[in-house]
This record gives structure tokens, C-alpha cells and sequence, in this order.
């Protein structure tokens, strides 16, 4: 799993470096979750992901308390979740996921933005069934013995747990997220180095640096658009 978990915590400074775009985006996701069914995390399960997610990207208060109000209120805009998968070079593989009130500007931006990078878009399903969904929760502060001893005590649904730097991985099923989380909470863990619902790479690939660099570009374009929320892929990026 360490390289799976150095594609995370790439992604995860990659984004730390540009917070107001990141708050932004998280501000979006926020509003979308609480509209979907109570603007309440304690009885609306995808809000709670999100704002668990929020927490440990320090997404400020009063971002998440506009997002909820807004979705409190009679704001009637609506918003669709989007999926696109494409490849860049060399078997590089890419997932995108998107929110957008308009399908037609977020399908060309996606587009254009392998297209001008050298890569391509496919068609659905080419690239997801190559990535696992997964919950992964980042802990520090405990030893391997010891979170292998609270997750076989909880008796939830995880795949892995495995000691990276000085971070704790536990790796679960999708649908275990909150499980795995209020097993930690209850053993005292209330901060997170990294606690996502991700798509991980079954195969990582290692590009030329040639390769590499128009990768990066890809990734940044993508990134770089007001739509997309989340892009996946499955380059090891060298160092």
C-alpha cells in the first residue's frame, strides 16, 4: 500500500498548497451533501463524510456554516455529479469526478483539458474497473499493534492496515467508513492525518520523465478546473 499511500499525501499537499481553491470546492460539496437530505451531519451520512474530509484539509468554520445555510435555505440551484475516465500516456489511467450545474461547459473543459496534454477521454467504464473504492483513514500517534487491536475489536469491514512514515493507514470497505471512524473515535483518535473516500489504483505505473511532465500537466489542468472535485489516477509520481 506505500505507494498508493504517496499518490494520497501527494494529492493531499498538492491541494494544501492552494487552499482558497480547495475551500471553494469543499464549500460546493458541502452544499451539495446537506441538500441531498438534511443539512445535518448527525442524520445525513454524506455530509458527515464530507465535513470529516473538510476537517483535515482545516476547511475554516465559517465556509462550512455558509454552505449549510445555503443549503438550509431556498437557494434552487442544482447541481449533478459526474463521472469521466480518460488515459494520458503511456497506459497512464485517470478518473475525474465532478459536480456542475452545467454538463455541456463541464464535458468540454474535462475534454479539452487531455486533449491539449496529449491525452484522450474514454468512454465509461474504461478506466473505473482498473481502481478500487476505498475508505482510508490516516492516524499518528499509535503504534500498528495497537490499531490492528481496536479494528479486530470493532469488527468492521477493513482490507489493510499498514504503518507509512509516521502515519497509521487503515484501508476498509466503502460502506465501513463511519464505522471505522467512530471504532477510532472511541479509542480517543479524534484527528485524522487523512480520512477519504478514494478510488486507488489497482497498478500503479511509473512514467519517463518526458512522460511524467505531460502527465503533471494533465492532472493540473483537471485540478485546476471550477467543476471537478476529485481526480484519481494511478501514477507513481517519481521524486
Amino acid at each position: 500500500m506505500g505507494r498508493k499511500w504517496n499518490n494520497i499525501k501527494e494529492k493531499k499537499a498538492s491541494k494544501d498548497a492552494n487552499t482558497s481553491r480547495i475551500y471553494a470546492k469543499f464549500g460546493l460539496e458541502i452544499y451539495v451533501a446537506a441538500r441531498k437530505g438534511e443539512p445535518d451531519p448527525e442524520s445525513n451520512r454524506a455530509l458527515k463524510v464530507v465535513l470529516e474530509r473538510a476537517k483535515t484539509y482545516n476547511v475554516p468554520k465559517a465556509i462550512i456554516d455558509r454552505a449549510i445555510e445555503k443549503a438550509k435555505g431556498s437557494s434552487d440551484e442544482i447541481y449533478e455529479e459526474l463521472r469521466y475516465e480518460g488515459f494520458g500516456p503511456n497506459g497512464s489511467m485517470v478518473i475525474v469526478d465532478a459536480l456542475t450545474n452545467n454538463v455541456n461547459r463541464t464535458a468540454s473543459a474535462v475534454r479539452a483539458a487531455f486533449s491539449k496534454n496529449g491525452g484522450n477521454m474514454g468512454v465509461n467504464g474504461s478506466v473505473a474497473y482498473m481502481f478500487d473504492a476505498t475508505a482510508v483513514f490516516g492516524v499518528t500517534g499509535k503504534s500498528l499493534d495497537e490499531i490492528m487491536e481496536l479494528m479486530l475489536e470493532a469488527d468492521v469491514g477493513v482490507r489493510d492496515i499498514v504503518e507509512e512514515d509516521e502515519d497509521v493507514l487503515v484501508y476498509a470497505e466503502p460502506d465501513q467508513f463511519h464505522a471505522v471512524q467512530e471504532a477510532l473515535k472511541a479509542a480517543g483518535i479524534t484527528e485524522f492525518t487523512v480520512a477519504e473516500l478514494t478510488m486507488l489504483a489497482q497498478n500503479d505505473v511509473t512514467l519517463p520523465a518526458d512522460a511524467q511532465t505531460q502527465f503533471e500537466k494533465i492532472i493540473d489542468t483537471l485540478e485546476d478546473l471550477e467543476d471537478v472535485q476529485q481526480v484519481y489516477h494511478n501514477v507513481e509520481f517519481a521524486e
